[in-house]
């Protein structure tokens, strides 16, 4: 087997996804909830509590500035969740991938269909945040509507990522490495509760490598009513990590099966 031949694309990883959404179908409630829930919290006992204290960041309530980050922070923990936990489950614990591989379909169209079903439920979360900044009054823009489908590539950029991760550990367990060393991390460089010029230069430079930053730098001024000023240059970005995760994490699952 070449482990490092390219993808090859195609439709066969539709059934997959529906599949996968059958199954997530039987829990939706709880699994909505419980992926609102927590930026939610944050959300409003930050906004409103620690809010109460700051003054305006860029002309912004402080709420309102954390409402973008928000969005961008629950789409990617919303993703890199099913692309590391359930993922792994299905491939290692259940053996979901063993039965689907004997049905006339590909690894690569296996691979595809979990980082399109971890977007998916990312771009769930994604709206589930847009519809309570909307409640709140915090954005009246329609321009804040774009947030829909950027939901979704960040899911497809972390999903990406995540089962880079999942194609490398050997147990659940390994999981807190990535979210203690990665997901923490990054939720605190990349503009999510402060502004990134904020940052000492050197965690400035770190902080635009991140695909995160690139979300945050998306969806703030789209909720505000502003078009992004590097637009092109941040979704290439995050489209770039979508597809080098999707790769990379190809190759180490073809290794990985193999043996």
């Amino acid at each position: 087997m070449n482990f490092f031949a390219l993808p090859q694309l195609s439709l066969r990883f539709i059934p997959i996804w529906r599949r996968n959404y059958m199954v997530w179908k039987k829990m939706a409630g709880p699994s909505i909830l419980g992926h609102l829930a927590d930026p939610v919290i944050y959300m409003l006992g930050l906004g409103y509590g620690l809010g109460g204290m700051l003054p305006q960041i860029g002309g912004l309530s402080y709420i309102a500035f954390l409402s973008a980050g928000t969005v961008c922070y629950s789409t990617m923990n919303s993703a890199s969740f099913e692309a590391l936990y359930s993922g792994f489950a299905r491939m290692q614990e259940q053996r979901t991938w063993e039965a689907i591989l004997n049905a006339p379909v590909t690894l690569d169209d296996v691979v595809l269909s979990e980082i399109v079903w971890a977007a998916s439920k990312s771009l769930l979360s994604g709206i589930a945040v847009l519809l309570v900044i909307w409640m709140l009054g915090l954005s009246h823009s329609l321009l804040s509507l774009w947030i829909i489908p950027l939901s979704l590539l960040v899911g497809l950029c972390f999903a990406s990522t995540g089962l880079i991760v999942t194609a490398l550990a050997p147990g659940y367990e390994f999981f807190m490495y990535y979210f203690t060393l990665v997901i923490t991390p990054m939720t605190l460089l990349c503009g999510v509760f402060f502004p990134i010029e904020e940052l000492p230069p050197l965690l400035r430079a770190a902080s635009a490598a991140l695909p995160l930053t690139h979300a945050v730098n998306l969806a703030r001024p789209l909720l505000n009513g502003a078009i992004p000023q590097h637009i092109l240059a941040d979704i290439t970005v995050l489209l770039s990590y979508a597809l080098a995760g999707y790769y990379v994490s190809l190759v180490l699952f073809r290794k990985r099966l193999s043996q």
